[in-house]
């Protein structure tokens, strides 16, 4: 509940929390948000760890996903926003949050000042910051992918409210979805004449905790299998949802090179360094866009090599992706977390 400077209920929120095996940092995720005296739910995908039992000690609603279904942030979102009309019908908005994030104090109420004050919103966002930004080149990548712009936008993240009338209207998140459910939902929200709004406020603290090349490669093959996904169910759409960055994936990540090494022999290795000209065209592309944000020069040039490489992490996404749904196959959620 929100109150007024009289003490009095001016409008009723929730938050739904969703995770698996992350430790130490859900406790953090649950205080950030118990403190605030709403009702919390924790969500709870299969953890092998002890989340439910420290849920359960803080006094958190808990519901455990049914495990004969495969896993999915969308419907652990589903039903956690499901549980909370029912033990709190009078929910008018709900905050989601990841539960590898803590909520900056006060952004709750940030958040509902804007729904408040601007009825057109239905999706209001903030900052997302890197704690950690120092301990991997990883975890200063998601500082830098998350430093998006200002004002109405197109999507939102894992961390967001959301007015409960407009996700009721639109059948809530997509559940089949394994990734980039979140833009998917927005792009029904925006259909249906919602606005999503990104404000300059501190939102919530991530700890994305990768530390290896392998837990960032299999984060950028689920970001390629979700534009693929998501490009098959909106490519049709007049915005075109994430028909571009699936056309920049196979582009980069397999038509140019399997052109490059197929001619190489009939260039005498010249198409080989012209390939290797056009990477480098696209890393200071890339580079000049991040310096711009106000990022710094050894940053930017980390980012900019790495959107370079992920181009082929995307393309197995995609790959994979596109044979599941020619084989009518359910994928599983492409995990780059170990349990904590």
């Amino acid at each position: 509940m929100i109150m007024d400077e009289w003490g009095l209920t001016v409008v009723s929120i929730g938050v739904v929390v969703i995770g698996r095996n992350e430790g130490n940092r859900l406790h953090q995720c649950l205080l950030s948000v118990l403190g605030e005296s709403i009702r919390v739910v924790y969500v709870d995908s299969g953890s092998t760890d002890d989340s439910v039992v420290l849920a359960k000690s803080l006094g958190v609603d808990v519901v455990e996903l049914d495990l004969s279904i495969p896993f999915t942030a969308a419907r652990a979102r589903n039903v956690g926003f499901e549980y909370l009309l029912q033990v709190q019908p009078n929910t008018e908005f709900v905050q989601f949050v990841d539960g590898d994030c803590r909520v900056v104090e006060g952004w709750l109420a940030t958040a509902v000042s804007e729904l408040i004050a601007k009825p057109q919103v239905v999706v209001v966002c903030g900052c997302r910051r890197e704690e950690f930004p120092a301990n991997s080149v990883y975890n200063r990548l998601c500082d830098i992918e998350w430093n998006t712009p200002i004002g109405e936008a197109k999507a939102c993240g894992g961390d967001s409210m959301m007015r409960v009338s407009a996700l009721k209207n639109v059948g809530g998140f997509n559940p089949s979805l394994i990734a980039g459910e979140e833009p998917e939902l927005c792009v029904r929200l925006r259909q249906a004449g919602g606005v999503i709004l990104r404000v300059d406020a501190d939102m919530t603290w991530h700890d994305a905790r990768i530390t290896q090349i392998s837990q960032w490669w299999k984060r950028s093959q689920r970001g390629g299998y979700a534009y693929a996904e998501g490009s098959w169910l909106h490519g049709s759409s007049p915005e075109r949802h994430w028909v571009k960055e699936s056309q920049r994936i196979w582009f980069w990540g397999l038509l140019l090179p399997l052109l490059a090494v197929t001619t190489a022999w009939l260039t005498g290795g010249l198409s080989l360094i012209l390939l290797l000209m056009a990477y480098s065209f696209l890393a200071y592309r890339v580079y000049g866009y991040t310096k711009q944000r106000g990022i710094k020069s050894e940053d930017a040039i980390a980012y900019a090599l790495f959107c370079v490489l992920d181009k082929f992490p995307q393309l197995q996404g995609q790959i994979q992706f596109h044979i599941s749904r020619l084989l009518k196959q359910q994928t599983t959620i492409i995990e780059y977390k170990s349990a904590t």
